[in-house]
């Protein structure tokens, strides 16, 4: 929310961002937008579907490996683009509502909560998909910090920690437990990537 808020974001709305296809403004709204998906899953009946494993999610979400013209890429990135429309004030004010209502509803929720996801008629249990959020936050948070050239902000470390724990294991699903052990500890046989996505 503070990196949002911040006035470089405004300043640049309409200039291209740091990843391709998106404005600033564009983009500013894709990672508002997280905010706003959490306060649709609580403020909704709970799925009536199983919720599945956090991995699970990500092996059917169809963006997973799609090209950047892909129908649901340029879906994420035009919902993205129509909210800018409205502004940063607009999206500043919808965000701190959004913010009120979480804030309120959150603590409510009962353990066994199941939330439905974006990007499939499928559940994850409620801590699963705000994992999922977090992990939007996090990357997206890097996308528009560079995009307006400021310090990528620090995340605690209950954010953080849950993050990386995800990320780790996509990338282990993706790459295999040796590619991701040697990037991280032999730089003499590490691969060039192990990206997550």
């Amino acid at each position: 929310m503070n990196l949002i808020n911040n006035d470089a974001v405004a300043s640049a709305w309409d200039k291209p961002s740091a990843l391709e296809g998106f404005t600033v403004g564009g983009l500013a709204s894709h990672l508002g937008g997280q905010l706003f998906s959490v306060q649709f899953a609580l403020t909704r009946e709970q799925p009536e579907t199983e919720a599945i494993p956090i991995t699970g999610h990500y092996e059917r979400a169809a963006w997973v490996g799609a090209d950047l013209d892909a129908e649901v890429n340029v879906k994420i990135r035009k919902n993205g683009e129509d909210r800018a429309h409205e502004g940063p004030e607009q999206l500043r004010s919808d965000m701190a509502q959004a913010l009120a209502t979480v804030t309120e509803l959150l603590p409510q929720q009962p353990v066994e909560r199941t939330a439905p996801v974006p990007a499939g008629p499928w559940a994850l249990t409620l801590d699963d998909f705000l994992i999922t959020r977090m992990m939007e936050i996090a990357v997206h948070s890097d996308d528009l910090a560079c995009s307006v050239r400021l310090e990528t902000p620090d995340l605690p470390s209950n954010v953080l920690d849950p993050v990386l724990s995800l990320l780790t294991k996509l990338s282990v699903a993706r790459h295999g437990q040796a590619a991701v052990l040697r990037a991280l500890t032999r730089a003499e046989r590490a691969p060039s990537t192990i990206t997550a996505f």
